[in-house]
């Protein structure tokens, strides 16, 4: 079990904003919340992220993704892909994600992920209901066939360590609020299951995907 960081900032007082969330909420005329999309590498979760943003965007939604790939180029980008990285990288995403809620903006996250007990930190740094884990399910054989960038190939034959599926575990959730099958479904469908499932939320209004190209 890796122990939670110890605070080293001391004397800092936190600020309460006269523009608090709510009223954001009521210009933005929805809610904000975390879409948290985890998967294996491959399984499609900054497709379909984008994929849901641009419908989300379309409707007049105030809308942000942060990309797995994207965040360790500047904010994580002094971390590498040990145990204690991944965890670390995933504590700052969580509180990048609650700072984008706090803005009432649906902020979408497309990273691997791969420990719940990480996910399930972020879950807890928020109210009940803003967390919303998706799972996209898609088979190791489906991820590989997708691997463009040759990253399990180069797993398998051991020149990157500790690669998620492969040399590192990927725990699924256990009881996610939306498993999408991204492995099998086609991307359109994927993003008007999660278009239902957000707006029965009440996070947004009910939204009829586009046909996606």
């Amino acid at each position: 079990m890796i122990e939670e960081k110890t605070l080293k900032s001391i004397d800092v007082v936190w600020h309460c904003a006269t523009v608090t969330r709510a009223r954001r909420e009521a210009q933005n005329k929805h809610r904000g919340a975390i879409l948290w999309f985890t998967g294996l590498s491959g399984a499609g979760k900054s497709t379909l992220a984008h994929a849901v943003e641009e419908e989300l965007h379309q409707l007049g939604c105030r809308t942000f993704v942060l990309d797995g790939d994207n965040v360790r180029h500047g904010l994580c980008g002094d971390l590498g892909f040990s145990n204690e990285d991944r965890i670390e990288n995933i504590r700052r995403v969580g509180e990048m994600a609650k700072l984008f809620l706090d803005a009432g903006v649906i902020v979408l996250t497309a990273f691997i992920s791969p420990f719940r007990t990480d996910r399930e930190r972020v879950r807890s740094m928020v109210e009940y209901g803003d967390f919303i884990e998706i799972y996209c399910d898609s088979s190791l054989e489906v991820c590989e066939s997708r691997d463009v960038k040759g990253m399990y190939k180069k797993a398998r034959t051991g020149q990157i360590a500790e690669f998620t599926g492969i040399s590192s575990p990927y725990e699924a959730p256990e009881k996610p609020e939306l498993k999408v099958d991204t492995g099998g479904e086609e991307l359109n469908k994927c993003v008007q299951q999660v278009l239902n499932d957000i707006a029965q939320r009440g996070i947004a209004g009910k939204i009829q995907s586009r046909k996606l190209t």
